[in-house]
């Protein structure tokens, strides 16, 4: 009997735990902390779905082949698991981006008929939904020497402004330590590096100004969302959007960055201990999410194509805005995996638009909303 496990009950893993266990009757949820774990699953009453205090052995020890496991633990723990999931002949499932020595599974993950899913969560998850349908629906245009433009921003923050412009629900170290990695990107139809807070400009998003600033490497995506390689492409950047007023409010946290002292990282260790303390979010306070995915393209100068995905949502308390967006989303990977609808191998989120449908459907049965201009 297939067994789902999944491990970390953190803020962006409850409304998609409590959908598994509702529906699935062998299900374990493995965390540190095992009242948290506990507590994720105390809604229903069955039998086979039960909360454990996680170590690796203990859930080695209760793996078997075509169990799936969903790692929701912090992304430097992901390998390991992954490695345990081949070893056991299980499936592989989280929200976090595709590191390369993740990519070098792929192979053995084909060869053992496993589904290792990664990048199906909010950013990067939905983000690729909307990637996709509108990377084809230009397709379907059958237009010739046309000039492309890309941009996908997301951004977590509080609904109601503070004046930090900002709020923390994960490691402040994390976010920024992100800020002083490079971001490679196209713009003007030359490949840049450039760091994030280096590069924060304003963006409108629904006649609402936020302000954004590019990160990671955005470049593998132009092939990941299979650009036509005849399309000449002007600009295609994944970005980070805040409120506006936050680079100004963020202006100290940027002058330590600058400083570039060798005890950066220490600095950056204490001043996350300082933040979380100044700036978590309150039990039971709203936070927002807001995802905007939009593709042009031009010919001889005239737009012959402007479309775009948009979501705007709100929530609080276990069902924070960002634990349903990355949860739920996570939680339907497994519904696909368990169908065997999802290839086997190492891969992001889902591309077909069936299955990216599926995806939708679920978040119409939450209350969340996608806009759309197609």
């Amino acid at each position: 009997m297939q067994h789902i496990h999944w491990l970390g009950t953190g803020l962006s893993s409850i409304p998609g735990i409590r959908r598994i266990a509702t529906n699935y009757d062998n299900f374990t949820i493995w965390n540190r902390t095992l009242e948290k774990a506990e507590h994720s699953i105390n809604h229903i009453n069955k039998q086979n779905v039960v909360a454990r205090k996680f170590d690796i052995q203990s859930l080695s020890n209760s793996l078997n082949a075509g169990d799936i496991v969903v790692s929701q633990l912090p992304a430097s723990h992901h390998l390991t698991i992954a490695k345990l999931c081949m070893d056991k002949k299980c499936h592989f499932a989280t929200s976090s981006y595709i590191s390369p020595d993740m990519r070098d599974l792929n192979n053995e993950a084909k060869k053992n008929n496993l589904v290792f899913v990664n990048e199906v969560g909010l950013d990067p998850g939905i983000d690729h939904f909307f990637s996709h349908l509108l990377v084809k629906k230009l397709k379907d245009k059958n237009l010739n020497n046309i000039d492309v433009t890309y941009h996908s921003y997301c951004g977590g923050f509080p609904a109601i402004p503070n004046d930090f412009k900002y709020k923390f629900s994960w490691s402040p170290v994390g976010v920024i330590k992100a800020l002083n990695n490079d971001a490679k990107f196209v713009r003007d139809y030359e490949t840049v590096i450039e760091t994030p807070y280096k590069n924060v400009g304003k963006y409108d998003v629904n006649n609402e100004m936020y302000e954004a600033y590019p990160n990671r490497d955005s470049t593998p995506y132009i092939s990941e969302y299979n650009f036509d390689p005849k399309w000449k492409t002007k600009e295609f950047v994944r970005g980070t959007l805040r409120l506006n007023g936050w680079e100004n409010a963020w202006t100290d946290i940027f002058k330590i960055l600058d400083n570039k002292s060798p005890e950066l990282n220490q600095q950056i260790d204490n001043l996350g201990k300082d933040l979380w303390k100044k700036h978590p979010y309150l039990p039971n306070e709203q936070d927002r999410v807001v995802l905007f995915v939009k593709l042009l393209a031009h010919k001889d100068n005239q737009q012959v194509f402007n479309g775009f995905y948009f979501l705007d949502e709100k929530g609080s308390g276990e069902n924070t805005a960002m634990g349903k967006l990355v949860s739920i989303t996570l939680s339907c990977a497994i519904d696909l995996i368990t169908q065997n609808k999802i290839q086997s191998g190492v891969h992001a989120a889902p591309h077909d638009e069936n299955l990216i449908n599926y995806f939708f459907k679920t978040f119409e049965e939450y209350k969340i909303v996608i806009k759309n201009n197609l």
